[in-house]
């Protein structure tokens, strides 16, 4: 049989590169990016070129399974998909008979392809979908939307056209996202400069022209100095600002004591160099792009430090230039017609969600909500019980913290389902395991991604399943045979491309040549008089009403936040060839980072009298756990380090059982420790000690 190529989608991290596959004989030969997607062209990370290995591991879930033992026993009963389905219909019935729709709580990854998910939350009547966006990026769109009355999607980063970059909370070169780095690559190929601001030294900073270490917790100090020095030595881009920015006075007054003298002693870094840098930046502007964080789950001030980053994108007139933030377009915006959403087969819930978002927390984007209030919902049943928890591709006990704490409060649960394509904690701890295809061996809804050129894209599925697994559209429109969810149950993929595609002038044959369909015949830039902010004024608002209604002030006062005596501030990342925790026991993955190890200040782990290689035992409100220390001068020391996914304690994990730290385990209490401005967890406010092990 001649090799074939199937255009699809990479499923091992968030980001989603569009892939294509060569295929023969039903067996994957290679995988590379799609070619035809400009930024890509080919390319593919590391994580992306293990999929073959993911599919062909035997460790991974071959079929539906049932619990039999207590939660977390491992004890598992295989069964069909007629029977598992039909359980899990049960299930999910009578939590639904006892309490109402509204009692069943859904999470997943996020992503493109959430609409199938949600319409199935909503078509239970539960308004209780959610994502992980508490662990990672709220903060962040949150920040987007106090100022500009949209979310951190609504803008594109310019990478490739950019004179200057700076990356803060945003590792690009270990979490990679493969046209960005492609885009960042070229970009710096024609003079542009990078600037990173870290706490320690990444493979990004080893790439920058200028690298800022910064004392750990104090980005926000950092970047309220910036401004000041833009405002008070007329750096900024004063025809921008007076045409887009609202009480711009009200932000002048505010950041007049943050001056660079004050930021260095609260960050370390000279004021001279601070004020260098800012007037370089003013040279490059307004095609300067100061990236506005990623994972920023990080600090109780990191919605402040982000919202600051967009102020400053803002000061130098990067908000819709070229080569800065300019605006994504959506279909409508190129002339097109976006596609017909799955969530609309089910009317609105008519309750208010659980986890307090849109009613007690008024301020915040309502779509997925706070995952971790949700958690609270299901201790308190304050508003309501929440008796029934699907994780749909994602593992709270490993992406939160204190996963002793969220297992107990998951005990009043009376329905536990996981849907995973790979062993995890939490699926451990279920009641019913349904197995997922990985995404080699499935196809998916279309999705769209809006940007410069919005374009539609397609998951196709490049073999068939090895095991006895099913795509997401098989498992939610199974259940919803099962629970006279009728306009949901679709028969074929086909069907439900189809349905996408109504009134779109795009067919599903429009994808085989490409495996996308782009709505424009290039890069559409806004005009500078037409950057749709949604807020009242029309404006970009330094003063937000919603959250000042609510007590939370628009410019915070900098507060600081050291480590007390003797302890240090953990801090974990990412590397470029793990994605968190599912890709650890992954045989190629596994090959390249077998376990994670502790980065210490070389000062600071002598005086500890440890040597690099040593055992430590690293601790926090009675937990514990050990592993080696890695003694570098190139992290802050007031902080200690290590690779985010590793500690797994699962047998049927082989490769990955018993190697490494778990971080998340250290962090007791953690759920509670959340940024009340942005919405997020605050993951890297923990502290603790690290002593030599005994022999």
């Amino acid at each position: 049989m001649a090799i074939e190529n199937v255009y699809s989608v990479c499923g091992m991290c968030t980001v989603r590169c569009p892939i294509q596959v060569a295929t023969e004989n039903d067996r994957i030969r290679f995988i590379q990016g799609n070619p035809h997607i400009k930024g890509i062209a080919g390319s593919l990370c590391g994580r992306g070129a293990a999929g073959k290995a993911l599919i062909e591991d035997p460790e991974r879930p071959q079929g539906p399974m049932i619990r039999k033992g207590a939660r977390g026993e491992g004890k598992w009963q295989a069964v069909s998909w007629d029977e598992a389905l039909d359980h899990t219909a049960e299930k999910l019935q009578k939590v639904i008979d006892a309490h109402g729709g509204r009692s069943i709580l859904f999470s997943d990854r996020g992503g493109p392809f959430r609409d199938l998910h949600r319409a199935f939350v909503r078509g239970l009547g539960s308004p209780n979908w959610s994502n992980h966006d508490a662990s990672c990026a709220r903060n962040v769109h949150h920040a987007a939307l106090s100022l500009f009355g949209f979310g951190r999607k609504g803008v594109v980063y310019d990478l490739k056209n950019a004179r200057h970059v700076v990356l803060q909370t945003r590792n690009m070169f270990e979490a990679i996202n493969v046209k960005e780095v492609n885009d960042l690559m070229n970009a710096l190929d024609q003079g542009c400069r990078l600037t990173v601001i870290d706490i320690r030294a990444t493979v990004s900073a080893t790439k920058a022209h200028r690298f800022f270490m910064l004392r750990p917790g104090t980005d926000y100090a950092f970047n309220l100095a910036v401004i000041h020095v833009l405002l008070n030595h007329g750096l900024y881009d004063k025809g921008f600002a007076n045409r887009w920015i609202k009480d711009l006075e009200r932000l002048h007054a505010f950041v007049k004591p943050y001056t660079p003298e004050w930021a260095q002693t609260e960050t370390g870094v000279p004021a001279a160099e601070l004020v260098r840098f800012v007037r370089e930046l003013a040279t490059a502007k307004p095609a300067v792009l100061w990236h506005p964080g990623w994972m920023t789950a990080r600090y109780r001030d990191s919605f402040y430090m982000s919202r600051s980053i967009y102020i400053i994108n803002a000061l130098l007139g990067s908000i819709g230039a070229k080569g800065g933030l300019p605006r994504a377009n959506t279909p409508a915006d190129v002339g097109g017609k976006g596609l017909q959403a799955l969530v609309n087969l089910f009317p609105p819930p008519e309750e208010k969600r659980a986890d307090g978002v849109g009613w007690r927390h008024p301020q915040f984007d309502q779509g997925p909500g706070l995952l971790h209030l949700g958690f609270d919902a299901i201790q308190s049943e304050d508003p309501y019980p929440v008796k029934a928890y699907v994780a749909y591709r994602h593992d709270p006990l490993m992406g939160f913290p204190d996963p002793e704490a969220l297992k107990k409060i998951w005990d009043k649960l009376d329905f536990l389902l996981s849907v995973t394509f790979s062993w995890s904690d939490t699926a451990w701890y279920s009641d019913v395991v349904l197995p997922l295809s990985p995404y080699l061996e499935r196809e998916s809804i279309i999705a769209c991604k809006n940007g410069l050129t919005p374009y539609f894209f397609l998951r196709r599925r490049a073999v068939k399943p090895r095991y006895d697994t099913r795509a997401d559209w098989e498992i939610i429109s199974g259940l919803s045979k099962r629970m006279g969810l009728d306009a949901l149950a679709f028969d074929a993929i086909e069907d439900i491309w189809d349905y996408q595609l109504q009134d779109t002038g795009v067919t599903s044959e429009d994808f085989d040549a490409r495996g996308f369909v782009p709505l424009a015949g290039g890069p559409r830039y806004r005009s500078p008089d037409n950057l749709g902010f949604k807020t009242a004024s029309g404006k970009i608002e330094m003063i937000a009403p919603a959250w000042e209604d609510q007590g939370l002030p628009s410019l915070k006062p900098y507060e600081s936040d050291h480590p007390p005596q003797g302890q240090f501030r953990i801090t974990f990342g990412r590397c470029g060839v793990h994605t968190q925790g599912h890709t650890v026991n992954n045989p190629l993955l596994f090959e390249q980072v077998s376990e994670n190890t502790l980065w210490m200040h070389r000062a600071a782990a002598e005086s500890l009298g440890l040597a690099d290689g040593d055992m430590a035992e690293v601790a926090a409100n009675g937990a514990s756990g050990m592993i080696a220390v890695k003694l570098t001068d190139m992290i802050h020391p007031e902080a200690v380090f290590l690779l985010h996914g590793f500690g797994h304690t699962l047998p049927v994990e082989s490769r990955a059982f018993g190697k490494g730290l778990a971080e998340q385990r250290l962090m007791c209490g953690g759920l509670q420790k959340w940024d009340r401005a942005g919405g997020a967890l605050a993951m890297q406010d923990h502290y603790v000690t690290v002593r030599k092990a005994a022999a």
